[in-house]
């Protein structure tokens, strides 16, 4: 009998799932609106109800299902299976993820910080493959990253190794809900890059975009401003060169600090491609250490969307395995035996 395991990315804008083989072969994949704004519970359900459809429409019974992984944003306790903190989603705290998806389902499941799942993906599948040092950006609706050091993903004392989009980068800049404010996040993101668009658009300046919207910016999207700057459109060519420097600058503190041999550009903004990192790889190369950044490339992940659901299977595969067993690990060639999570 074939075996399975699930893969679930949870975003602030969308739920990814998938069904693979044990042999992370893909067999059923889809995309469902997260509607954060309605409520844990409400989100949980709903990832529950696509589980379940999937299965059937898929035909595979419960019982040849070996586990689960999820990727989560914010802070949590991935032995606990409890989220702590979302900033993207309301009222998301405490939040026990584990025991509510084993209410429904009789395999294990597990739990990490969705940008360490998209980390998994691209490190055992993606652009990282063959990497011992390496960092994962994920630009959406927020700024998240993972990081891999000497062939090991950072956890740190309290699983939050890793929350470079808190970087404070803008002294008394916007609001952030962890409680600070000038978090990089707040700027580098799909969300922060709208705003300083929808800003300057507010002090009176002109775009090709204010016809598009008619007038309405909060139809305003990250792709329209990408789209606006291949027209020439100045304010989108000055406010993607503003958002690719303070990310440049985020980055050369990485760098500085890491000593990473790649930082791979995930999520859906890395879309812009060149348009975003040509200023990154510009302001690197002025701020960050000489030996470091040359010995370091910036470019965009491989994997696309689907980095978040292989990871996520990947890193239960992982949780599963039982000492000594052979590992996913080894079909990593930069690894030895001994490295694990």
């Amino acid at each position: 009998m074939e075996n399975y395991i699930i893969g679930i990315d949870l975003g602030g804008t969308n739920i990814k799932s998938a069904v693979f083989t044990s042999a992370f072969k893909p067999v059923i994949e889809r995309s469902d609106l997260t509607e954060a704004a309605l409520g844990p519970a409400h989100v949980l359900n709903k990832i529950k109800s696509i589980l379940k459809m999937m299965l059937v429409e898929a035909a595979i019974d419960l019982n040849s299902v070996l586990g689960m992984g999820m990727g989560i944003p914010g802070l949590l306790d991935p032995q606990e299976g409890i989220s702590i903190f979302s900033p993207n989603f309301p009222q998301w705290e405490n939040i026990h993820v584990v025991k509510e998806m084993q209410r429904e389902f009789p395999f294990p499941v597990f739990i990490d910080n969705d940008v360490r799942v998209n980390l998994y993906g691209e490190w055992l599948f993606g652009a990282g493959v063959g990497g011992r040092n390496m960092v994962l950006l994920t630009l959406g609706t927020g700024l998240g990253s993972g990081i891999l050091a000497e062939g090991r993903v950072l956890y740190g004392h309290t699983a939050s190794a890793g929350e470079i989009g808190h970087m404070n980068i803008v002294r008394g800049g916007r609001p952030c809900r962890c409680g600070s404010s000038g978090c990089l996040g707040r700027y580098v993101s799909a969300t922060g890059m709208v705003r300083t668009f929808t800003e300057e658009l507010e002090k009176g300046r002109e775009s090709l975009i204010r016809s598009w919207v008619k007038d309405d910016p909060g139809q305003i999207t990250a792709k329209m401003i990408s789209d606006a700057y291949d027209r020439g459109d100045a304010l989108a060519i000055e406010v993607m060169q503003e958002t690719g420097e303070l990310l440049g600058f985020g980055l050369a503190a990485v760098i500085n600090l890491f000593n990473p041999e790649l930082i791979m550009i995930g999520g859906g903004m890395s879309a812009a491609g060149d348009r975003l990192l040509n200023p990154v790889r510009a302001v690197i190369r002025k701020t960050a250490l000489k030996l470091s950044s040359e010995a370091c490339q910036v470019v965009q992940a491989a994997l696309g969307s689907r980095s978040g659901v292989l990871g996520a299977a990947a890193y239960a595969s992982m949780r599963m395995e039982p000492p000594g067993a052979p590992s996913l690990f080894h079909n990593n060639p930069s690894l030895s035996s001994g490295d694990r999570i």
